[in-house]
């Protein structure tokens, strides 16, 4: 039995470490910005853009239709105005099938449409009668125009390609957000991991103090109060360990989870210091001004508020419409017969709309608009020198960033090593239990602090590079590999 024993407890560590995986932020962020949530989110609203964008540019090509009725019965009596002006009711029965083609195409410099459209018609007429007949057109050409004032398809020409840009930008940004809040999870599991740790240790050590403080007080060489002291920390120690574990478990869940892992038993790595590099202020802005999709949307919004006050100028005042028709046709009761002695058809409308008085409407919205537009503009100031604020005040505390973090691992070294000493005296009965206590709570307090300096290193590294989107250790922009589209 005791043979059974000793082989489980030599077998169990290793089964239990073939169930864990080890892993490294690095590596984490690369299968974050592969496998996480917002990463699906970022590709599916970078699609998005991406189809938006081509239907943009399709608009702009012709397009071909087919356009028929297969059939259309009707069997009834209907009002009609026959040659003299007379409304008459008949009995109509009749079978029309009807098919055309047209193609149309978009003039964005106009910003009218023109088209091109052929048809062809058969009527049975049942009943007394019961003929046939035939209309052809073989072609005829439109041309519409809503208004000559205001061209939509102009604005749009400068406009959709920025939305466009500003999307493949944010997709970019979006995935060093990744790497910001990859950073974070990755970080509250390893401090809560070293903290169980920590927590287990202390138990161990205030465990041992606890029993050499049992012995002394048997003796008479230490009072009843340092004895409950002692104990006291062993039981806050173990509540401690408790509270620890869940939160060990409560992290690891939520990295596993966005990474989407099938263990949640990680064994972290202790990210180790970039190389030393220097943050320039005014190349940091001008890389974040060059590649940040702020920039982009600063035009965008200004365009979209001078479009809009174009559109309230271009129909307040006057609305002109234009439509013309040209083309030829033929009807007839003998279909080899349709294709001779065209008829030309022909027709032009234009349609005009002037305010004479409507309350100031008009003048109220035109009005509307160049506030608006004024609004944007005094909005982009504002935002530019925000855009601008927060880069500057972020490279700062990069700057010191490192140099406090050097100063933390010392402040963890030393407290460590000052602990060991106490702990070592208070054996020997040289140093109070008050005195342990202070050299514990500064140990652990130092190593939190360390954490805490470790994590804000990182992500503040990662936020630099999404500020700026700009690789500061390899002096290039930072892109993202072709996205394939289905």
């Amino acid at each position: 039995m005791k043979k059974i024993l000793l082989i489980i407890i030599v077998i169990f560590p290793f089964f239990n470490n073939a169930q864990s995986k080890k892993l490294t932020l690095k590596e984490a962020i690369e299968i974050a910005k592969k496998k996480s949530p917002d990463y699906k989110i970022n590709l599916n609203r970078n699609q998005s853009s991406y189809w938006r964008f081509k239907r943009y540019k399709a608009s702009f090509l012709p397009e071909l239709r087919l356009n028929a009725v297969l059939p259309e019965y009707n069997n009834a009596v209907r009002r009609i105005t026959n040659d003299a002006g007379q409304d008459v009711f008949v009995n109509q029965n009749q079978l029309v099938i009807q098919g055309g083609l047209s193609i149309s195409q978009t003039v964005p410099y106009t910003g009218g449409t023109l088209s091109i459209n052929t048809n062809l018609e058969r009527v049975n007429l049942f009943g007394v009668d019961n003929s046939i007949g035939y209309s052809v057109i073989p072609f005829t050409v439109n041309y519409f125009q809503n208004s000559i004032l205001y061209n939509p398809f102009k604005w749009d020409k400068k406009i959709e390609p920025l939305i466009y840009e500003e999307a493949k930008r944010d997709f970019i940004e979006n995935m060093q957000q990744i790497s910001v809040s990859t950073s974070n999870r990755y970080f509250q599991l390893l401090k809560a991991q070293m903290q169980l740790e920590i927590a287990e240790t202390n138990l161990s050590n205030q465990d041992t103090l606890f029993q050499i403080s049992k012995g002394r007080y048997r003796v008479g060489k230490i009072a009843e109060n340092e004895l409950l002291q002692m104990e006291l920390r062993y039981l806050n120690s173990k509540n401690t360990v408790t509270t620890n574990t869940i939160e060990v478990k409560r992290a690891s869940q939520n990295l596993v989870r966005y990474l989407e892992l099938e263990t949640e038993e990680l064994i972290l790595d202790v990210p180790k210091e970039l190389p030393l590099f220097e943050v320039n202020i005014e190349k940091a802005i001008e890389e974040a001004e060059s590649n940040r999709k702020a920039v982009i949307e600063f035009r965008r919004q200004r365009l979209e508020g001078e479009k809009e006050l174009a559109f309230q100028k271009g129909n307040n005042r006057l609305e002109l419409g234009i439509s013309a028709n040209f083309g030829i046709s033929q009807n007839g009761d003998d279909f080899n017969n349709l294709f001779n002695n065209f008829n030309q058809q022909q027709s032009v409308r234009v349609t005009v709309g002037i305010p004479i008085f409507d309350w100031g409407v008009s003048k109220s919205r035109r009005k509307m608009a160049e506030a608006n537009l004024d609004l944007i503009n005094n909005n982009i100031n504002q935002d530019r020198q925000e855009f601008e604020q927060e880069i500057y005040l972020h490279v700062l505390n990069w700057s010191n960033q490192r140099n406090f973090l050097l100063t933390s691992e010392k402040a963890k070294e030393i407290s460590m090593k000052r602990y060991d000493i106490s702990k070592k005296r208070y054996v020997l009965n040289k140093v109070t239990i008050t005195d342990l206590n202070i050299a514990l709570e500064e140990r652990d307090r130092a190593v939190l602090l360390y954490l805490n300096s470790l994590e804000k290193f990182w992500q503040d590294y990662y936020i630099l590079r999404q500020l700026t989107l700009y690789d500061f250790i390899n002096n290039k922009k930072i892109e993202v590999e072709d996205i394939l589209y289905n």
